[in-house]
């Protein structure tokens, strides 16, 4: 066991470089195997010796970053843990970690990463139309099922921004998860953001026990439901600690910019318009954002519309969003649910019902105009 000690000179300083809640060193602390605490302005690291002296390097990097820009983000430090260089993708550095991260999913092997516009590095990596879209932790392969699912992750991957519609049991968020999965161990993001509005939640939040992640579980269940079938569940534990897959409810994305991620929103009929710009407008470089929900289940207060049909509304002229419309024919739940679907159609007004039942995709045609893909269930 080897120790050592570096004494930063400022609180400022030292705030920079643990981070919020303390990610940054907790980040540190899994990738390099050491053990770090500080007292009165001094940081001391113990572990292996060529742990202990990467983690020096490390923290030193970090420093230098933080006296040329004024600061570090978690991509920097992400960067520095797996010894690339923070500015540029380059190849590795000697404070690289001794010991393999364990928090890490598997990814292609790849000298630097795979950059460009979001659809064209999607084009790049997507297996072919019906071909399974990952593999679960337990060996199962997911794969679209219907016409409707396998042009819904057509358009995941051919879209920076992909809006998604249809009943429940179709796939919406499912699919999703698993596109955002494939693109992650493809390198072609570098985090999965999945968001969801805890309308439900309302005041009555406070009420609930348990600190902040426990009350916002129930509303944030279905997403790591759908996550769990993909990842082993203590290497998504692994992997939030370091935030590079994010769990969040929406009201969590306000101020943020999000580049070189992958951001899903889940039942995002119950946004309100101004969430919903709100959330669209996070979108940073080499992202891919993803909308779904389901319009006959709004849990909206009554008058307020819903920020998902408002956006359909508004950015339809807009060929470079992909929008997909699923049916009760892409439902893959069990054989009632479909059944169930249809009897509420039923009752609904004769043009929503007609709506409902027709599944329909945009695709880009030389960048401009926007046209339907496929023949039968695919067609406008």
């Amino acid at each position: 066991m080897t120790e050592a000690t570096l004494t930063i000179n400022t609180p400022e300083e030292l705030l920079q470089l643990f981070g919020p809640r303390d990610q940054h060193l907790r980040r540190l602390r899994q990738s390099f195997d050491v053990t770090i605490t500080h007292r009165n302005g001094r940081i001391r690291i113990a572990g292996l010796a060529d742990n202990v002296q990467a983690t020096l390097k490390a923290f030193e990097a970090l420093r230098s970053l933080i006296r040329k820009q004024g600061g570090i983000a978690a991509d920097d430090v992400e960067s520095i843990a797996q010894g690339r260089d923070p500015v540029s993708s380059g190849g590795p550095k000697s404070h690289g970690p001794t010991k393999a991260d364990p928090g890490k999913l598997s990814r292609e092997p790849s000298a630097e990463r795979k950059r460009g516009s979001g659809s064209d590095s999607a084009k790049s990596s997507a297996s072919k139309t019906g071909e399974e879209v990952a593999i679960g932790h337990a060996g199962r392969r997911i794969r679209p099922r219907t016409e409707g699912q396998r042009a819904y992750v057509d358009a995941i991957r051919e879209f920076d921004l992909t809006f998604a519609t249809g009943p429940a049991g179709c796939g919406k968020t499912y699919l999703a998860v698993a596109t955002a999965v494939e693109a992650f161990k493809a390198d072609l993001v570098r985090k999965i953001v999945l968001v969801r509005p805890a309308v439900e939640a309302g005041e009555s939040l406070g009420y609930l026990p348990g600190d902040l992640r426990a009350k916002l579980n129930p509303y944030l269940r279905p997403l790591l439901d759908a996550l769990g079938d993909m990842v082993d569940f203590d290497r998504v534990q692994q992997l939030m600690e370091q935030d590079v897959i994010e769990v969040i409810p929406l009201a969590y994305m306000r101020g943020r910019t999000l580049s070189d991620a992958f951001v899903i929103l889940d039942e995002a009929q119950n946004t309100t318009i101004a969430q919903m710009k709100m959330f669209l407008t996070r979108m940073g470089e080499r992202s891919k954002m993803v909308v779904s929900g389901d319009v006959t289940q709004l849990d909206l207060p009554r008058g307020v519309t819903s920020g998902l049909q408002d956006a359909l509304r508004r950015l339809n002229r807009i060929s470079a969003i992909g929008v997909v419309r699923l049916t009760g024919e892409d439902i893959v739940r069990h054989r009632l649910v479909q059944r169930i679907v249809d009897a509420y159609e039923e009752s609904e007004p004769k043009g929503g019902a007609a709506r409902a039942r027709q599944t329909t995709v945009r695709v880009i045609e030389n960048d401009r105009q926007p046209r339907t893909r496929g023949e039968g269930p695919l067609d406008r």
